[in-house]
């Protein structure tokens, strides 16, 4: 009796995989959890176990090729068993559009000469009337580009004097003739767009190229998830500034000792996902999700980091961070980062998570706003520290530290004085670090 290998769903945003690698050939023989194959999902590169035993007796996808969630890879047999026939073990096809050649099959041959007769197509006829509507402009020494735009601008290229090499029209000839009409008192042209994607003609510098980038399935679930949560979360956003300089004082302290012991040094961030673990415990309705008629209150702070990849970002997960202390958090958080850019995490480290910090303090960023990450209702952004004229108790003005905390909140579950709350405890463990380690 044979067996279907199929695309497993390997995480709760998959829809297609990428199989990178088999890792058993037809005719090895596959126990159950075996690893059979590489697989590349939205999110990290993972191992494919088989769930059966038996001989792999056919494989239907190539290395490298992309395939739906649920399609079928490959066939197990037992052995001494024969292989199934094409019939059987041919993969189910996609609905796409049947093939010139299977239309002209259905056709009846009778319409042919029928077909001989008709007038030209339209788009035959359309191109026709593309053409350049004057002599003076099919002669005229231009650039592809220049003649495309100067035809869906309405510019007659026999009235330009070239700025190219040799007196040849390039595109710049073309928009400023357009834009002196516009200024003249013509009607001012349409937007210039290319005839593929309807985008606009970009304006760049003389001999660069555009490139047409594919989306990678990372980042198919990035614009679906964020457009989903920016459309369907009602987000309000609340920010405070924070004196930094006792934590700055605290980190060198701690980094000294360590350093003299031997210990792993730590970093800011390591600080303020410790102080948003303890800030969830004090204010638990920030901790909590939207569920349609309830909101479910989690019990522990399952807590997401933003960590930014090649291909764009994912969001490991510190599990009990809660229960861990400071260094703890700062050993998980760089094995976490470590894997997360190598595609070498797990789908139970990247999914679950409750509430998510984002720093972009790194890249010298001083404040702005995340996007929620659903179903969560909470998430920290994290700016920069900078050093700035600030007044002091005595009144005077003084250098200073200082950082910006932004929170975005789902108004569905945080209430604007529940988000403030919450802000207000992290910015009083960040501005008194001992308090976060007690």
């Amino acid at each position: 009796m044979s067996i279907n290998i199929e695309m497993p769903k390997l995480s709760d945003t998959m829809t297609e995989g990428t199989l990178l690698k088999w890792r058993k050939k037809v005719g090895d023989s596959v126990e159950v959890g075996d690893v059979i194959a590489e697989v590349e999902t939205d999110k990290a590169t993972m191992e494919m176990e088989a769930f059966d035993e038996g001989v792999l007796s056919e494989i239907f996808v190539e290395e490298g090729q992309k395939v739906d969630v649920g399609q079928k890879l490959a066939i197990l047999t037992e052995p001494g068993e024969k292989k199934p026939t094409k019939a059987e073990s041919k993969p189910p096809a996609k609905a796409k559009a049947e093939t010139p050649e299977a239309e002209a099959k259905k056709e009846p041959a009778k319409t042919a000469p029928a077909e001989e007769n008709k007038p030209a197509p339209k788009a035959e006829e359309e191109e026709k009337e593309e053409q350049p509507s004057s002599d003076t402009s099919e002669r005229a020494k231009a650039s592809p580009l220049a003649r495309k735009i100067a035809k869906e601008l309405g510019v007659d290229l026999g009235n330009l004097k070239g700025s190219g090499p040799g007196n040849r029209i390039v595109r710049d000839d073309v928009l400023a003739a357009a834009h002196g009409a516009t200024k003249a008192g013509k009607a001012k042209p349409e937007p210039v767009t290319t005839a593929k994607e309807g985008a606009a003609v970009p304006v760049t510098a003389p001999g660069a190229e555009d490139k047409q980038l594919p989306l990678s399935g990372m980042r198919k679930t990035i614009a679906a998830r964020l457009l989903e949560s920016k459309t369907t979360i009602p987000h309000y956003y609340l920010q405070a500034e924070i004196d930094a300089e006792p934590l700055t004082r605290l980190r060198k302290e701690i980094n000294a000792a360590a350093e003299s012991a031997g210990r792993p040094k730590v970093t800011i961030n390591d600080f303020i996902l410790k102080a948003t673990a303890v800030a969830t415990t004090r204010v638990p309705l920030a901790n909590a999700a939207f569920q349609g008629e309830s909101i479910l209150q989690h019990g522990r702070v399952q807590l997401a980091c933003a960590v930014a990849i090649e291909e764009g970002l994912v969001t490991p997960v510190i599990r009990d961070a809660d229960k861990k202390s400071l260094s703890e958090i700062s050993a998980a958080i760089k094995d976490l980062a470590t894997r997360a850019r190598s595609k070498k995490l797990k789908p139970e480290e990247y999914q679950g998570g409750t509430i998510t910090v984002s720093n972009l303090g790194g890249y010298g960023v001083e404040h702005f706003f995340a996007i929620i990450n659903p179903p969560q209702s909470v998430i920290v952004s994290v700016g920069a520290i900078v050093k700035k004229p600030v007044v002091n108790a005595a009144g005077q003005i003084v250098v200073g530290e200082r950082m910006m905390l932004g929170l975005s909140c789902d108004h569905r579950v945080v209430d604007g004085a529940v988000g403030a709350q919450f802000l207000a405890e992290l910015k009083k463990l960040l501005e008194n670090p001992p308090l976060m380690l007690i």
